[in-house]
């Protein structure tokens, strides 16, 4: 069991630092549906230890919500855009991008020690990993300039928020994960929609481009 949920937490982890390094949208999106796997399959470990039917019907919610459903509707968010469409000025390059990945794996580590100490389960001990994420996804909110990337940015903080609710907790409960699952399920489905409009209206969806627009 510890195994199989050290190879889940580092395929979330491994994933994240993927968004960050790539710069076409279609590979990120991709990127982020393994990650939603990944997820799932962390949910389904901490089932499978506690013989818990509750998070195994979590775990099935998670693998179609976040593995499929939301890369889906990204993807439609896409459609329309040329082949190829990648980030052209992210604020930082790729090498910036891994090393401040590095570091936040760091701070990560050193945030989470006092409360890995409290209970040092294995489940705990991969707690730093989710808070790792959390950062890496908010690194990517805020240093891209695409819509689209930057939505991807958010759903990386809410899985990494997710996977420490599980990791701590042992289970948040299904109606509170359906719920924040119905939540994000909402701001996508919004979002999507004005990527659209954007698109119609500009032509475009990088906002750096459309900021030149305004100017």
């Amino acid at each position: 069991m510890v195994e199989v949920l050290n190879i889940a937490a580092g395929a979330l982890l491994l994933t994240a630092v993927l968004v960050l390094w790539r710069r076409e949208i279609a590979v990120i999106v991709r990127v982020f549906a393994l990650q939603g796997v990944a997820l799932a399959g962390l949910v389904a470990v901490l089932a499978w230890d506690e013989g818990s039917a509750e998070l195994a019907a979590v775990a099935a919610g998670l693998l179609v919500l976040r593995g499929g459903v939301l890369p889906w509707l990204l993807r439609r968010a896409i459609a329309g855009a040329a082949p190829g469409q990648r980030e052209s000025r992210p604020v930082l390059n790729v090498a910036a991008s891994l090393l401040a990945a590095a570091a936040l794996t760091l701070l990560a580590l050193a945030v989470s020690a006092p409360l890995v100490a409290l209970s040092p389960s294995p489940a705990a001990r991969a707690v730093p990993i989710a808070v790792a994420v959390v950062l890496i996804g908010f690194l990517v909110l805020v240093t891209r300039r695409h819509a689209v990337s930057q939505l991807v940015g958010f759903l990386l903080m809410d899985n990494g928020i997710t996977a420490a609710g599980f990791l701590t907790t042992s289970g948040i409960g299904l109606l509170v994960e359906v719920g924040v699952a119905l939540d994000v399920l909402l701001v996508v489905l919004v979002l999507q929609v004005l990527t659209g409009r954007m698109r119609e209206t500009f032509g475009d969806t990088d906002l750096d481009e459309l900021r030149e627009l305004h100017d």
